[in-house]
């Protein structure tokens, strides 16, 4: 499954596919790196300073091959970044869009003015920007209502991020109902394991605390005293959780 993740500036995309790769094991490609790998290899005449039509009308064609090639190998891929077109949705045919899911940032004009000082604090959060002189409240206001307009046009999702607590509410939208765009899998788990890592990954897949799973396998084990056969075979048969799924 792909979710692709984009919006105007500032609004975390790169924050939330980072904390989707650490807490999930997804990974995720940033085209913004893609962008400067080209850049800095020489591969491409144009520089971090190119103009966004400019670099999507290049960079776009180069991802939309890898989402394709992604899904055909049936795994699983977040793209963040802002040089996704909006009519994305013509270059793929059914058969990919069914296994595509996009969903875009937008902060609100009153978020902007209202929290103006915390968008310029955590802008380096997870990278660093090479040139942020251009924030300014008046071009995010206008970058904003532009993207909105866009996916409103396009009939696009989008997260409009209209208090301080927004990343609670993405946290809920793509962490905790995750099965909505990406296929979740049992595994045994690697970060839960006391023995086999059984009772961890089956409390990762259903999102329970690990430490309740357990007692609840040990007090069914005394009282209908089959749960050591049944922790064997689950154990023999669960596959264990790879490095990225």
């Amino acid at each position: 499954m792909i979710l692709l993740i984009t919006g105007a500036l500032h609004t975390g995309k790169t924050f939330l596919a980072q904390k989707l790769l650490e807490k999930y094991k997804y990974p995720y490609l940033s085209i913004d790196h893609l962008k400067m790998g080209l850049i800095r290899s020489k591969n491409t005449t144009l520089t971090p300073m190119s103009d966004d039509e400019t670099l999507t009308n290049y960079l776009w064609p180069i991802v939309r091959e890898i989402i394709k090639t992604v899904i055909e190998n049936k795994q699983n891929l977040i793209v963040e970044g802002c040089y996704i077109p909006f009519d994305w949705t013509k270059n793929f045919e059914k058969n990919y869009l069914q296994h595509i899911k996009y969903q875009c940032l937008i902060m609100s004009k009153s978020y902007i003015q209202n929290h103006f000082c915390d968008i310029k604090k955590y802008a380096d959060t997870i990278e660093k920007r090479l040139d942020d002189s251009d924030c300014t409240i008046e071009n995010l206001i206008n970058d904003n209502e532009k993207i909105l307009k866009m996916c409103q046009k396009n009939n696009l999702n989008y997260f409009l991020i209209d208090n301080a607590d927004f990343y609670h509410t993405i946290v809920k939208n793509f962490l905790c109902k995750r099965s909505e765009f990406i296929m979740k899998r049992l595994y045994k788990s690697n970060t839960e394991k006391k023995i086999c890592g059984v009772c961890g990954g089956i409390a990762e897949y259903f999102n329970l605390d690990p430490t309740l799973v357990r007692l609840i396998w040990i007090i069914s084990s005394v009282i209908f005293g089959s749960g050591l056969l049944a922790y064997i075979i689950c154990a023999l048969v669960i596959p264990d959780e790879p490095l990225y799924k």
